[in-house]
């Protein structure tokens, strides 16, 4: 079936991503695998080449495009390669739409020319050892000065994606208490200094997958965020929050299916080399049906996460939408990705073949960003049930 999604522009940036990819990540990646990470100077090169600036306003240094389908196309590619960018998804996908809507005309001054270029790397402080998807939940806080020129911040975050390399991270904090009638009340969001007094990061978490993003604990000991970096309205932090959701769990449903499909590529090109019995493993019957099956629901996944990037470039993927893409994409990714590991046989357990990275990787996508019970209780609830 032919796609509709994408137009000369966006195919002639996918020939771009392709061969940086190849020239720039692919002769290192072992190196980045091996040392948890990717260094912080690649961020510049993400920089130089326009990624991070591509939705950046003009006024500010960016390209001023109000679409998420260049990153749609990044997903696919790094894929393909059977590599990642670091942590610098979130730099993009989650704290952008933060900053563009909730920034002032004098913030965004600030903090978007840095940002555009990979001057200033950003994240995205939500979690917290105790609370999980229990945002409302959440018990650092932020309380304001008796001069009223700052908050003090202190609390602790886990699963910072970014978080080593970070030099600015949008934090969530209590700036009131819940109430009876509302506990996600009192949440506020400041931009964070990462050089802040008091500002520490703990542990780089050693992850099962996702090797070269960075992801780590945050700790804030009397951190002082002058009041001229909150953003947004105090305590409306929570509906922020939820308003954003729709298009990380895009993020998450886009690059599941990416995963899928790659790992299908990766199958097709090993079954076609590999021989035992003397034929290809591809000659054998099982291993056509198994790719057989394994592709259509790839296709069926392409169409899901189309129509998502469509509804979202829109704005109109609703919430219960985004949720149903997450499921639908991650569950296919979880399914195919495991059978392309099978026909690798004992190969595909071997972290020097990218179907066993994939398969580490793919694993979070049901986590994160909302687990999959999560999305269907979002879905059923739709559903009026």
């Amino acid at each position: 079936m032919r796609r509709t999604v994408f137009n000369e522009d966006h195919e002639a940036f996918r020939e771009t991503i392709r061969d940086f990819i190849e020239a720039e990540v692919v002769p290192v990646y072992d190196e980045w695998f091996a040392a948890g990470q990717a260094p912080r100077d690649f961020y510049y090169k993400l920089g130089e080449l326009g990624i991070f600036g591509i939705s950046v306003p003009e006024e500010f240094g960016g390209a001023g495009m109000d679409t998420y389908k260049f990153e749609a196309i990044l997903y696919e590619e790094t894929a393909r390669a059977g590599v990642q960018f670091g942590g610098s998804g979130v730099h993009v996908l989650l704290a952008l739409p933060y900053l563009k809507m909730l920034a002032t005309d004098e913030q965004k001054k600030r903090y978007l020319p840095k940002f555009a270029t990979g001057e200033e790397m950003w994240a995205i402080a939500m979690t917290e050892p105790g609370t999980g998807s229990d945002l409302a939940g959440m018990k650092t806080t932020a309380k304001l000065s008796e001069d009223g020129s700052h908050y003090v911040l202190n609390g602790a975050k886990t699963f910072i994606t970014g978080g080593v390399h970070a030099d600015k991270v949008i934090v969530c904090a209590r700036t009131d208490a819940p109430t009876a009638e509302d506990r996600r009340h009192g949440i506020s969001l400041f931009a964070v200094d990462t050089k802040s007094e008091g500002y520490s990061v703990g542990r780089k978490l050693d992850k099962l997958g996702l090797k070269t993003s960075d992801t780590a604990e945050l700790a804030f000991v009397d951190v002082k965020v002058p009041v001229e970096d909150l953003l947004g309205e105090e305590n409306k932090g929570f509906s922020y929050l939820g308003h954003n959701l729709a298009s990380e769990r895009w993020g998450i449903a886009f690059g599941a299916y990416a995963q899928a499909k790659a790992a299908v590529r990766f199958a097709k090109q090993y079954v076609q080399e590999r021989t035992v019995f003397g034929k290809p493993v591809a000659h054998f019957q099982n291993t056509k049906f198994e790719l057989a099956a394994c592709q259509a629901e790839v296709d069926a996944a392409e169409a899901v996460a189309d129509r998502a990037t469509e509804a979202l470039d829109a704005g109109e993927l609703t919430p219960a939408e985004a949720a149903s893409a997450k499921l639908f994409c991650t569950e296919v990714a979880h399914r195919v990705i495991d059978r392309c590991l099978q026909l690798h046989g004992g190969y595909g357990y071997m972290n020097e073949y990218p179907i066993a990275r994939l398969y580490a990787d793919n694993r979070v996508n049901r986590i994160y960003g909302g687990t999959s019970e999560i999305m269907k209780s979002i879905i059923a609830k739709d559903m009026g049930l």
